[in-house]
């Protein structure tokens, strides 16, 4: 009996209705229309019925929630987290964009403003004069995010090298213009009937190729003036 029952798991597939229920409780956002587009783009092959209904393994499901993890966690475009579930990933890291250090339990960071300053090392003045510039805020319930702290952490870090906070008002200024460019490439993703999948998709894509190209820039105006 025990022998059959193990064999029954092991063969055991998923609907997608029921792999959207189990990936919905450690990702708010995804949907039918998700799996459906990482499907069309390779990194979930899922085996299909003689009616031609997917069926999801157990390793599906958890091919799925890596490249998931690998989406929200370390914000990597596809082509990317294609390359890392191949293990042939020899190109640039893409994926080292947000601090993930202070992640507690899996969950979203909350911190009051006090935790800020302690995690963040900065005092509670200069975390006013980041917020006065638009560089960290509150969340919706009045708290600060991870996103908060990494910003805090590097501009402590950078305080060290006598950056002030004025200093950082033109990084605010280009990203604003950033996000309002990325924002304008994204429309003709939002056509179809996968739209918000493509527009996610594009906007990591988009995202870690001006990254790349800000290190890129910096490091080759470095060498020319003899600094690097």
């Amino acid at each position: 009996m025990a022998d059959a029952q193990r064999r029954e798991s092991a063969t055991t597939t998923l609907s997608i209705g029921e792999v959207l229920g189990i990936l919905k409780k450690e990702f708010s956002d995804v949907s039918i229309s998700k799996i459906r587009f990482l499907e069309t783009e390779g990194l979930v092959t899922p085996a299909r019925t003689p009616s031609g209904y997917r069926r999801f393994s157990s390793n599906d499901v958890e091919r799925l929630r890596s490249v998931l993890t690998m989406q929200r966690d370390h914000y990597l475009p596809l082509k990317v987290i294609r390359e890392n579930l191949e293990g042939v990933s020899d190109g640039p890291d893409m994926g080292a964009i947000v601090p993930q250090d202070f992640r507690a339990g899996g969950g979203r960071v909350r911190l009051n403003r006090a935790e800020l300053a302690e995690h963040g090392a900065l005092d509670e003045g200069e975390i006013d004069e980041l917020e006065a510039i638009g560089l960290v805020w509150r969340n919706p319930a009045g708290h600060y995010d991870e996103e908060a702290l990494a910003i805090c952490t590097i501009a402590s870090r950078l305080r060290a090298f006598g950056m002030e906070s004025r200093h950082l008002r033109s990084f605010r200024v280009v990203t604003d213009r950033e996000a309002g460019l990325i924002e304008q490439m994204i429309t003709p993703y939002t056509r179809d009937r996968d739209g918000r999948a493509r527009a996610q998709e594009a906007v990591r894509e988009i995202a870690a190729l001006v990254i790349q190209l800000h290190a890129v820039l910096l490091r080759a105006e470095m060498v020319r003036a003899g600094r690097a």
